[in-house]
């Protein structure tokens, strides 16, 4: 009895924190009704089930292992501290997750390990963390000192009798049994063990599933899986290609022309559409003016997209979708096995042509490992905070963040700087970090920019700042005038609007192309566009006319109406065309929204006739991607 009364103890705990993670993310779950809140917390119970049957496992073997003389004070001491320091972690998990959903719109998995194994500075992020969301760490103390006190000490007695062995055993026998069904998700023949995407049954959307699972489960559930399952939506590959292929043949050398302009690319940490003007005057009845004023006049003298897109919400989902054409599916490319595989990028693809390249990171060197995934991709040069230090026209780390970076207007000066010094024509990318968490600025901007709505806004108006002198002194520069320069975020962030917080609005993210010399004209493009896009479209305008890999498509030479986007969610793609987003389980499509439904309130299944062409070209996407990642077809060679 007392082993049924800890194990529902352990369910309590998960119980509490799932009201926390609801709690701490409301803006993101207030339309729920009561109705679907049961039906997540009751789908819970499953994902929690699994969960505490699998950490809990040692100590059931423990408590009930059937030998008399385990039976002291001091060997149930050690299983009662064991019960605790095991769901107590759990517990610390899903509280800390609470906060970092936010980010990520998903429960972090097992590559979250890998994902900042490279940073130096987690002490600090997390420090600041604690002391904002005190009251979830007072949460954690509460639980782990509650589960100490109301741990029940089973009361065998230590006599070698035959009924201590037949009871001890019965009981372990049985609940080997039950830790074997609720570890599988149940007792038919027909469940498999439960996955993160079994998650999507009991939330009426991919946002919402992360409220059904918990995260000691998807963080064991991700321990050594394999990501790239190809499924066999069809019989051959040549049925596939006729439906999309993501190699791109150009025209021939003798019907273009080729244009060496320099390529310049700005990563924005965070910039999501809802922080611009110029994206959304319809917002708040006409009244909203954003948050970026000079991207705003510069988005009025450059081509933009009025439906764009990132392709994942974590910034190493932004460096292959961005600069290789490779999208996030089920997990970040570059934290997957498929990241050795052969593959190129913009720089790799235009040093073919001449150009020298080189990558700008104002973090520490290896930050993210966007130095080893730059260099993969054909990136010749890397300049990072290492490099700025070195600077002598730079005052070095005195323009240190104090958590992670170098300062945006400093560094983009830098940036600008190195550019003078490169041989034309050249690529180069920057990846901003000011507005990241934190949420600081430099001390000499603290009213010019002060607290505004969301942490979040001040360091927007900062980079929008520090963008404007980055442009002032470029336009000086003899390069400037032969320079296509685009614009994007490497995901979005916290928001304060409805719109932005749904399944699809999470990834609003801008797609800009500015050309100072005019070759371009300045207009706000009706249509769908994502970062995949990029490297086909730069390649495009550039005259480009050999075959490359991108799972996007040349913005320009698509009619508007065929332009896409695609990303995932909580084991849902989400396909944007035609006026639409179908959302699809890898199986069968589970919704259909008209993009014009900005809070994704009507689900049109069924009723839409582009439906079923919709759910085809996602299927030949998805057998594409999952094809190419597992058999190292990632260059046009290996088409």
């Amino acid at each position: 009895m007392a082993v049924v009364i800890d194990l529902l103890l352990a369910y309590f705990v998960y119980f509490l924190t799932r009201v926390a993670y609801l709690l701490e993310n409301w803006s993101y779950f207030q339309n729920l009704t009561s109705g679907e809140l049961l039906n997540i917390f009751s789908g819970g119970l499953l994902f929690d089930t699994s969960a505490i049957f699998y950490t809990n496992a040692l100590w059931i073997v423990m408590v009930l292992l059937p030998l008399h003389w385990k039976e002291t004070a001091a060997y149930h001491k050690v299983c009662r501290c064991l019960f605790v320091v095991v769901n107590g972690l759990a517990a610390v998990m899903n509280l800390a997750d609470s906060v970092y959903f936010t980010y990520t719109l998903r429960r972090s998995t097992s590559t979250l390990f890998s994902e900042f194994s490279n940073e130096s500075n987690l002490g600090s992020v997390v420090s600041v963390e604690l002391l904002n969301h005190w009251y979830l760490v007072l949460l954690a103390v509460l639980l782990i000192g509650g589960l100490w006190k109301a741990y029940r000490v089973p009361g065998f007695k230590p006599v070698a009798s035959w009924r201590y062995y037949l009871t001890s055993t019965l009981m372990l026998v049985a609940l080997v049994i039950l830790a074997i069904g609720g570890i599988r998700g149940g007792f038919t023949k027909a469940v498999r063990p439960i996955t993160i995407s079994n998650a999507n049954q009991y939330a009426p959307k991919p946002t919402e599933a992360a409220l059904v699972l918990n995260t000691p489960f998807s963080m064991i559930r991700t321990v050594g899986k394999d990501v790239f399952k190809v499924p066999s939506y069809f019989a051959t590959e040549e049925e596939m290609v006729a439906v999309f292929t993501p190699i791109h043949h150009p025209q021939p050398a003798d019907t273009v022309v080729y244009k060496p302009k320099n390529v310049v690319i700005l990563i924005v940490e965070s910039f999501g559409r809802e922080y611009f003007g110029a994206f959304n005057h319809w917002l708040e009845d006409g009244n909203y003016k954003g948050y970026t004023p000079f991207l705003d006049s510069l988005v009025s003298q450059s081509v933009a997209y009025r439906y764009s897109f990132c392709n994942g919400r974590k910034s190493i989902d932004g460096m292959p979708s961005i600069l290789a054409g490779i999208p996030m599916f089920v997990e970040p490319f570059i934290l997957t096995p498929a990241s050795m595989n052969d593959k190129t990028g913009i720089a790799g693809i235009l040093g073919e042509r001449g150009y020298e390249s080189a990558f700008f990171h104002g973090a520490q060197n290896g930050s993210m490992g966007f130095n080893a995934f730059a260099a993969s991709i054909g990136f010749q040069k890397y300049y990072g905070r290492t490099e700025f230090n070195e600077d002598p026209r730079f005052r070095g780390d005195a323009d240190f963040d104090g958590t992670w970076a170098i300062w945006d207007e400093p560094f983009l000066q830098f940036y600008s700087r190195k550019m003078d010094e490169m041989k034309e024509p050249f690529v180069t990318a920057v990846f901003t970090a000011s507005s990241h968490h934190p949420f600081a600025i430099p001390a000499q901007y603290k009213d010019t920019f002060p607290e505004e709505g969301l942490a979040i806004h001040k360091c927007v108006r900062y980079t929008d700042h520090a963008l404007r002198r980055f442009f002032e002194i470029s336009s000086r520069a003899p390069w400037f005038k032969n320079t296509l320069f685009v614009m994007t975020s490497d995901h979005t962030n916290f928001s304060d609007h409805a719109e932005y917080q749904t399944d699809l609005g999470g990834f609003s993210s801008p797609v800009i192309f500015y050309d100072p010399s005019g070759d371009l004209q300045p207009a706000m493009v009706d249509a769908v566009a994502q970062q995949i896009d990029i490297l086909p479209t730069v390649l495009g305008l550039l005259g480009y006319d050999r075959p490359f890999l991108s799972f996007g498509c040349d913005l320009f030479n698509t009619p508007a109406r065929d332009t896409w986007a695609v990303n995932y969610l909580n084991g849902i793609y989400q396909y944007v065309k035609w006026g639409y987003v179908l959302q699809f389980d890898g199986q069968k499509t589970t919704g259909v929204y008209s993009l014009e439904d900005k809070l994704m309130e009507h689900n049109l299944v069924g009723s839409v006739a582009e439906q079923g062409r919709m759910e085809l070209e996602l299927k030949a996407v998805i057998q594409q991607y999952m094809m190419r990642m597992k058999t190292n077809r990632l260059l046009p060679d290996a088409s």
